[in-house]
C-alpha cells in the first residue's frame, strides 16, 4: 500500500535543487528541474552511485552520476548514456498545500 511522505516546503527546493529524503530502507533523490519537481531512486544502477551529487542538466532533464558519467532521465528513471543500461525507480510527487510529497511503497 502506498505512503505518502513529506519531503519540505515548495519554497525550500528551488529550481536547480536537489535534496536527498531517506524513508525506511531506501534513498530517493528530489530535484527541482526547471520549476518541476521529479524523484528518483538516488543510486546509479550501474554500481550504485550517489546521484544526488551528480550534475544536473535543467536543459533535459538528466542528472548525471559523478562516478562514471551516465545520465538519468528524471522523469523516467531511464538512463540516457552508458554505462547504466538498466533504470531506476521513479516516485510520483505531490505538491499539495505548498508541500512537496511523495508517495512511497
Amino acid at each position: 500500500m502506498p505512503q505518502v511522505i513529506d519531503v519540505c516546503p515548495l519554497e525550500e527546493l528551488q529550481p536547480g535543487d536537489v535534496r536527498l529524503v531517506e524513508w525506511e530502507d531506501l534513498e530517493i533523490g528530489v530535484f527541482n528541474c526547471a520549476g518541476t519537481v521529479y524523484a528518483i531512486e538516488d543510486r546509479c544502477s550501474h554500481d550504485n552511485g550517489p546521484l544526488v551529487e551528480g550534475e544536473l542538466d535543467q536543459g533535459d532533464c538528466t542528472v548525471e552520476c559523478p562516478r562514471h558519467g551516465s545520465r538519468f532521465d528524471l522523469k523516467t528513471g531511464q538512463p540516457k548514456t552508458l554505462p547504466a543500461y538498466v533504470p531506476v525507480d521513479t516516485f510520483p510527487v505531490i505538491i499539495e498545500d505548498k508541500t512537496i510529497k511523495l508517495e512511497v511503497e
